[in-house]
């Protein structure tokens, strides 16, 4: 009771493809592509209906892009004065003058 897998001959309406586990394996791409356009296809074996291949619901979410310093849950993870915890000697290259002359940061 398999049906042709030729997308000319489409199902009544409303009524689902019922094809074999064999023919399944065989077509299945070409399957998945029917069903992602919203046919939908029973897989039988020996003629009892086992499985049903049909299209995913789409989500149709625009993702935004996040502000700087937020992550996924929306959090700041930067708080306003995370630079005057760090010493500027970290940022200075080793064995060169600092550019203002005076050797360093002060406190």
């Amino acid at each position: 009771m398999a049906a042709n897998l030729s997308p000319a001959l489409p199902a009544k309406a409303n009524q689902p493809v019922q094809v074999n586990i064999y023919e399944a394996k065989t077509h299945l791409s070409s399957l998945v592509e029917r069903a992602a356009k919203g046919e939908e296809i029973v897989i039988a074996k020996a003629g009892m209906p086992m499985a049903r291949l049909s299209r995913l619901p789409v989500e149709n979410k625009a993702t935004k892009p996040l502000p700087f310093g937020q992550n996924l849950l929306g959090i700041e993870f930067l708080s306003e004065d995370w630079e005057k915890d760090i010493p500027l000697e970290w940022f200075e290259d080793e064995n060169q003058e600092h550019p203002r002359g005076d050797g360093g940061c002060s406190g």
